[in-house]
């Protein structure tokens, strides 16, 4: 997720800020009256301003009115309020949930062909797709990632991990030799991505990695449309993509958003964006939603002012 800007963050403090505990604010209440009582209780002067003259009585005190200033009930009603404020729970975000990434998952679906080999792209169309990946990876830090080989059969190698070294080395040992049939089964390889990705529940986009797709897969693909987002990056020289229509039909049926290779880093940027947007898992049935508590925030303005009373002589201050 991108940072968010200056007015963003205050918009959503101000929308998820609320009490933990309102109802401690009723202790307010009860500050109040102890603050009072004791205002009152200090007051040596309300008794002589009944009986003297206030004017006469103005030059008959001496110090008084520099210690009116600041007194022990001033403080007293100021660290109740800011303990019971802290008391009641202040909060403005939500807590992560134990059982979900940080990230919505992305399972890589690669193609992994003899015509992934043409050196069209330096120095492969595998090797550059394999570096793509890695720097897709690099980008996205910490998002969790799954592979998935296919050629004639769709194969699971690795199930979503946020460890980016181990998917780029899976994917480096991963050559036509290896498969153990030769065809196109990407329909195949679509359908076992959407099972983990279901069976995981954390929600997640798919990324086909491919040069093209056999003309007879668009059919089979149809009924998958509507599961994650599909993300199909063609790993083919332009011209080559443009004149493609088994592969426009793939991305038709599939309903999924294609991004072609190329020199730079823009198709990787591309990708880490629309991933980022991929809907992540919402908030599973009967789990509750927790927020961060903030008010532990308050306890060094609270211990502070409880150090004020260590002061010689202040809490028998008139």
């Amino acid at each position: 997720m991108g940072p968010y800007a200056e007015g963003g963050i205050v918009t959503a403090f101000f929308e998820n800020f609320h009490l933990l505990r309102p109802w401690a604010l009723l202790l307010l209440l009860l500050a109040v009256a102890l603050w009072w009582a004791s205002h009152r209780a200090s007051d040596t002067m309300r008794r002589w301003r009944q009986v003297i003259d206030p004017e006469l009585l103005k030059h008959l005190t001496v110090g008084d009115r520099a210690r009116r200033a600041l007194r022990p009930h001033h403080l007293l009603l100021v660290g109740a309020i800011v303990a019971i404020f802290a008391v009641a729970g202040p909060t403005w975000q939500r807590q992560p949930s134990p059982f979900a990434e940080q990230a919505a998952p992305a399972m890589i679906v690669l193609k992994v062909t003899p015509s992934m080999m043409t050196p069209d792209l330096a120095p492969t169309r595998l090797d550059r797709a394999r570096q793509k990946i890695a720097d897709l990876l690099k980008l996205r830090d910490g998002m969790p990632a799954g592979l998935i080989a296919y050629s004639g059969s769709a194969h699971l190698v690795l199930p979503p991990t946020p460890d980016r070294d181990v998917v780029t080395g899976m994917a480096a040992a991963l050559s036509p030799a290896i498969m153990p049939r030769e065809g196109d089964s990407l329909a195949d390889a679509v359908k076992l991505a959407t099972q983990v990705l279901r069976d995981g529940g954390q929600g997640g986009s798919i990324l086909v990695v491919a040069d093209n797709v056999a003309p007879g897969q668009a059919v089979v693909l149809k009924p998958l449309a509507g599961g994650p987002p599909v993300i199909l990056f063609a790993v083919a020289p332009p011209q080559f993509v443009a004149a493609d229509a088994s592969l426009a039909a793939a991305v038709s049926a599939l309903d999924a958003r294609e991004v072609v290779a190329t020199v730079d880093n823009q198709d990787v940027t591309t990708i880490a964006r629309r991933l980022a947007d991929a809907p992540g898992a919402s908030v599973a049935a009967g789990e509750v939603v927790r927020w961060q508590e903030a008010g532990w925030w308050l306890t060094p303005l609270i211990a502070l002012l409880v150090l004020l009373w260590f002061r010689r002589g202040w809490v028998i201050a008139t």
